[in-house]
């Protein structure tokens, strides 16, 4: 299982539904009212939508709070993070990370060069110095997948300062941003350096619940939203999403109760897990958690939270990381209780 959210692989295995601990969604759903929106876009589907989105880019800025000369848009945040790579020369990735940064630099037929993180999985930002070169590009999940861990604050200026010094290029995958305790928002960590060498890029897929939008957006120099819209596909933006995102930015209500629910589940399930002594629990400041099986593989615990109707996600498919890891998402405090009354029968085995 190379991605998380594949339950028709194994619905088969179990007498009803699925609860889906491998995809890590917000557990509210979509923004109340969005439905009704998109109903009502369905006229917007007899004409292409607006090949440059200038209404889309202004709402995206505006939540952002960029000038819309530094707003991208995409087909999720993978085309991003793709067009990027097409840009580049040689393509940096932090292992254990997500899959499609390799994949697409790959598929690009660019070089990759692994970096592993730290035991601790902290950047190991001496190497990343000792390896980055003109014209490189380094991707760094912030916070990464599947650890849950944060670039530093002070380490990610030193280290965007070492990159573009070499005339290579930063991009964060922000995926995951909204998740996050309001230590510091990296769009305006780097405002004044205008954004040069640097992409950050975000989407509506797991804060705004919204997978099959398929809507990424972001935020970079103006030089390089230049040089993206000269490669990237045209319509490459649905009219779903596109009405989608012109209305889910606006909903400060949802957003911040959203942050609130996922601290409040974070911390009990954290203090949860942390006590059984058969896994160990890397601290999390997103809406999943990395866990080390000591006693098990995943293959036993995967199968052993099948029979009971959980889908959680094995981790030896990401580079860097063994048979005895697992990730389980952050989800409503029902079934989450749920989880970790499964983790308890298991630490009794």
């Amino acid at each position: 299982m190379e991605h998380g959210g594949d339950l028709l692989s194994y619905e088969k295995y179990y007498d009803g539904d699925l609860i889906d601990y491998s995809s890590n969604i917000n557990p509210l759903g979509p923004p109340e009212g969005l439905e009704e929106v998109l109903r009502h876009s369905f006229k917007n589907t007899e004409v292409y939508p607006d090949i440059r989105y200038r209404r889309l880019k202004k709402s995206i800025s505006s939540y952002l709070k960029c000038s819309v000369e530094n707003t991208i848009v995409g087909n999720g945040a993978v085309e991003l993070i793709d067009n990027f790579i097409i840009l580049a020369n040689r393509v940096l990735v932090c292992t254990p990370s997500f899959s499609e940064y390799e994949k697409r630099a790959i598929v690009h037929r660019k070089e990759v060069i692994r970096i592993p993180y730290n035991l601790d999985f902290t950047l190991d930002t001496l190497t990343i110095g000792n390896k980055i070169q003109k014209d490189d590009l380094i991707i760094l999940g912030n916070p990464n997948n599947p650890t849950g861990f944060r670039i530093d604050k002070i380490e990610l200026i030193i280290l965007y300062n070492v990159i573009k010094k070499s005339g290579a290029y930063l991009v964060l995958d922000e995926a995951f941003f909204e998740f996050c305790p309001m230590d510091y928002d990296s769009i305006d960590l780097f405002r004044k350096t205008k954004y040069e060498n640097l992409g950050i890029i975000r989407a509506a897929t797991k804060f705004f619940a919204l997978p099959g939008i398929r809507l990424g957006y972001g935020c970079t120099s103006t030089a390089l939203a230049e040089r993206i819209s000269k490669i990237e596909l045209p319509w490459s933006i649905n009219s779903f999403a596109e009405s989608a995102g012109n209305f889910i930015f606006s909903d400060r209500e949802y957003i911040e109760e959203s942050k609130r629910y996922i601290q409040e589940e974070r911390q009990l399930m954290l203090q949860a897990l942390s006590k059984l002594s058969n896994i160990k629990v890397f601290h999390t400041e997103t809406n999943f958690i990395l866990i080390k099986l000591l006693k098990w593989n995943e293959e036993y615990v995967f199968n052993f939270f099948l029979k009971k109707g959980i889908v959680i996600r094995k981790c030896s498919s990401f580079i860097g990381l063994n048979d005895n890891y697992i990730r389980v998402a952050i989800k409503s405090r029902e079934i989450n209780k749920r989880l970790i009354e499964i983790f308890n029968e298991l630490e009794c085995i």
